[in-house]
């Protein structure tokens, strides 16, 4: 019985969820978690340039004009609008 008990833990430390073998697993979702907030550190800096450009105190006359034609839909019919990215 006590053989028994030793190769079920034995067995449950080897191939169980937390296991040896499921370290390759998590070896692969740490990767992509860290690509994943390597993406959302880019998206946070450019949303904080584009905050810094909104600055009450000395605001980018170009952005605000664009958030204002974006927000208002005014932009007349033969304006040409180029997306930077």
């Amino acid at each position: 019985m006590g053989l028994t008990l030793m190769a079920f833990f034995g067995a449950y430390a080897v191939l169980g969820p937390n296991g040896a073998l499921a370290y390759g697993d998590y070896k692969r979702q740490l990767a992509r978690r860290e690509r994943d907030y390597q993406v959302l550190d880019q998206q946070r800096e450019v949303l904080k340039n584009r905050v810094a450009l909104l600055d009450p105190d000395h605001a980018n006359p170009d952005m605000v004009d664009e958030m204002v034609r974006k927000e208002l839909n005014v932009a007349h019919p033969d304006e040409v609008i180029v997306p930077l990215k």
